[in-house]
């Protein structure tokens, strides 16, 4: 892409700060470019955090109705999935879907509620619970 060419849309979702693009220059070669977002781009990333937000919600109900752990309402609601979070702690992908149930997530140890509170930036009290109530969109 010429350099020319980099999108400048503004988009929201950058909070108006800018991001690095790769683009040629006038004598062919490639040079960094600040964009400040692409309509489309924006918007893939507005449909991805609106996903995220429904996950939460579900989980939410799940927790409340016993289903789950807080562990996985905590995670959607960190914007983060199941890769992300076991990529975070050094954990298997099954290992803290096990962790999901609630009655194996009620035996974990202190060191393992340490682990999960670090990676999604909560304490682990919080990580225990829910919020007193979540907006449901």
């Amino acid at each position: 892409m010429d350099h020319s060419q980099v999108p400048q849309h503004n988009i929201s979702t950058y909070a108006n700060n800018r991001k690095a693009i790769y683009a040629t220059d006038t004598n062919g070669d490639y040079t960094l470019v600040a964009s400040s977002g692409w309509d489309v781009e924006g918007e893939a990333t507005r449909q991805a955090l609106a996903e995220l937000e429904r996950l939460a919600d579900a989980a939410y109900e799940r927790v409340v109705s016993g289903e789950i752990s807080p562990l996985s309402f905590h995670m959607y609601n960190r914007r983060m999935d199941l890769q992300v979070l076991a990529e975070s702690t050094g954990l298997f992908k099954w290992r803290i879907r096990r962790h999901f149930r609630p009655h194996i997530f009620a035996r974990l140890s202190e060191k393992m509620l340490a682990l999960y509170a670090d990676a999604l930036g909560i304490s682990t009290e919080e990580l225990g619970g829910l919020p007193e109530q979540r907006s449901l969109r």
